[in-house]
């Protein structure tokens, strides 16, 4: 479903990824972990076609994106419909009510109509904890809501795929546990299906969702497999419990 090949990308002369390579199938719960400035975030952005790359290959389904070619406003608008993004500071529209933000995509995004995006919208709504917070602004909602907001909208384009950058590193400790019970169920959802990648430094939500780890270290992947390998005592991963 994602698999992305050989990724080089450079700030300046800085070689900010360096052959990074992952692969997700449809189903299946990736994690990126490792040290901070190790390419995690930008890979992850790379895949959803947010920053431009020099070297390698990103392909999501059918749609591919090439180092050092400008893709399509066609193709970036069909990966936008294909791949969910939740990043770390929400991203809500604030003059909209949450009801009004889940529905931006299935409206703007697909050309639902209104009564269909409504639906859709309150579905996952309902799903992530928040019915009853239709009629709210997101200024009226802890960071914890907003987040599973956040995750209500990207889910409701219906996506292949599903990208988790960080999503709880801006919230406390309970809000953060609030969203890692809504990544978590949609993880165990056998009926969702779609491959989901998660950037995140909370290992223990790591260790309970992820069916692969991958690891990266300057911008290189250095291992990649099972999580119950890589945090094993003295696994490659181990130094970041």
């Amino acid at each position: 479903m994602i698999r992305a090949t050989n990724i080089v990308k450079y700030r300046g002369e800085a070689r900010v990824l360096d052959g990074a390579s992952i692969e997700v199938r449809k189903g299946q719960v990736a994690a990126m972990v490792g040290p901070s400035g190790g390419g995690k975030s930008t890979l992850l952005r790379c895949i959803n076609g947010l920053e431009e790359f020099h070297e390698g290959e990103v392909a999501v389904g059918t749609l591919k994106l090439k180092g050092s070619e400008i893709p399509s406003r066609h193709t970036l608008l069909q990966l936008r419909h294909t791949v969910g993004m939740v990043f770390q500071q929400f991203n809500l529209f604030p003059h909209m009510t949450v009801l009004k933000n889940v529905m931006s995509g299935p409206v703007y995004a697909l050309g639902k109509t209104t009564d269909e995006a409504e639906t859709t919208a309150k579905k996952w709504l309902g799903r992530v904890g928040l019915a009853e917070k239709h009629d709210a602004k997101p200024g009226q909602l802890s960071g914890g809501q907003q987040q599973r907001v956040a995750i209500a909208r990207a889910l409701a384009v219906n996506p292949a795929a599903i990208l988790f950058d960080e999503p709880t590193s801006a919230l406390d400790p309970k809000m953060a546990a609030e969203v890692m019970r809504v990544i978590d169920d949609l993880a165990d959802d056998e009926q969702l299906q779609v491959a989901m990648v998660i950037v995140s430094h909370d290992i223990a939500a790591v260790k309970r969702i992820a069916d692969v780890v991958y690891l990266l270290e300057k911008g290189k992947v250095v291992y990649s497999g099972p999580a119950a390998e890589a945090f094993a005592p003295g696994g490659p991963a181990s130094a970041l419990e």
